[in-house]
Formats: structure tokens, sequence, C-alpha cells
């Protein structure tokens, strides 16, 4: 069985290809005018798709499907116990990582952190229960948002794993400010955590994964496609 995940993000959108139950080929491309040929030039048996951003309908209606094509809405049947007060509220690249992470590893606390465009954590129990989490401004975020709402401050976009601590110049500063800053926030959110769920698992995804995975304390799984591997376990348990 060939079954595609489609991510639609704020800046871009990413794909998987899964065959029984395993992804084998993941992509990214930006805008949905030219959709690329993984895409366009085979028939899948199943597929979903969630946006945060742009509306799904356009690539929906090129894709070639035999199957299931399902959009994940609020009324989408999800593999855990959806805990959140708004569920229609709630953003798919959250839910499908939740979701992820409690199918890679079962009955475990799971803490997961998707650092893109936004920094969110999320908390999956070790029942398969969804509590929620939070949602704070991505590093690049917080670096242009000191240079747009200041007069004199410079935009720094450098996101340098050696950063300074002390910053000795302005643009140090800033460096040590976002970057030590956002560490000092997941460490003290994993610790806040870790005291109320024991064995808890801490899950790392999206494009800063890799600065903060050399930087932040203790054991953490890097898992890029962990959004993909969550959308296509709620594909299955919806056909």
């Amino acid at each position: 069985m060939r079954n595609v995940a489609i991510d639609i993000g704020n800046t871009g959108t990413k794909y998987g290809l899964f065959e029984g139950g395993a992804i084998v080929k993941q992509g990214y491309f930006e805008g949905q005018e030219t959709l690329p040929p993984a895409l366009l030039n085979q028939t899948f048996d199943h597929a979903i798709v969630a946006s945060v951003a742009a509306n799904a309908q356009s690539i929906k209606e090129r894709l070639s499907v035999t199957g299931k094509l399902l959009e994940l809405t609020p009324q989408a049947a999800l593999p855990v116990l959806n805990l959140y007060k708004t569920p229609q509220t709630l953003g798919a690249d959250r839910v499908a990582a939740a979701v992820g992470a409690s199918y890679l590893f079962p009955g475990r606390n799971c803490l997961v952190f998707d650092a893109g465009t936004c920094v969110t954590h999320d908390f999956v129990d070790a029942q398969g229960r969804y509590h929620g989490g939070g949602i704070a401004p991505g590093l690049q975020m917080k670096f242009r948002a000191l240079h747009t709402f200041t007069q004199r401050l410079p935009l720094v976009q450098q996101i340098d794993e050696n950063f300074p601590l002390t910053g000795q110049t302005t643009q140090e500063s800033i460096q040590s400010g976002v970057l030590a800053g956002s560490v000092a926030e997941l460490n003290g959110l994993i610790q806040s955590y870790a005291e109320k769920a024991p064995d808890l698992v801490v899950i790392l995804c999206g494009g800063d994964a890799g600065f903060f995975e050399s930087n932040l304390k203790g054991r953490i799984f890097v898992i890029p496609e962990l959004v993909l591997i969550g959308l296509h376990r709620i594909l299955t348990h919806n056909v």
C-alpha cells in the first residue's frame, strides 16, 4: 500500500511517501502552484493533507488517490484522546506531532517541541491522552521582532550553536538574548514536565531542531519527520 502525507506549514510544504507503514521518501516545496513530480506522477492508495496556513483544496484536487483522501480537521478521528478545550483552534501540525510521538513511544509520557516559525511544545501522556502545550515565537521571529519594534537594533539572523552567553557587542547581545534565552526556556519546560511526568521522553522536530539538540540538557530524540509520521498514523486510523 502506497500512501502520502502532506503538511502545509507557514513557510512551505512537506510531504512523505509511505509504503507498508514506513516512510520511504520525503521532500519539501514552496507554494502550491507547481507540485513536485513525486506527488503528480503517481496514484496513491490513500492520502492525508493538513494545513496551518493556506487552503488545502488546491493540493487535494491535484492528487490522484484511489481510496481515502482525508483532510485533517477538528472532526477527524484521532488515535489519541484529545483533551484540548478548543479543538477547533488546535493546529494540525501540533496534534499530528503528538500522535506521532505517542505512536513511536507507546506507553511513555512524551513532550514534543516543534522548532519552526513558532516553537510549540505539546504533551501526550503514557495513556495516549493529548493535553495541549504552548506556543512561542520561533528564533527568526524573535530576531525580526527586535529589529521591527525598535528604532536602532539591527536585524540579526545568524543561529550560531556557539553563541555567546555574555554579548560584548549589540549583535552578540541579541544572539545571547534570543538563543541563550530560548535554550533556557526549553530547558525550564523540560524540567517542569519531568517533575510531573516520570520517564519523560523529549522529542524535537522542525527546522531549528538541530540547534536545540546541541544545546539542551539530557537525552533528546530528534525526529524531523515526526509530523508526517503522525499524519500517516491518523490516516491509517481513519481508513
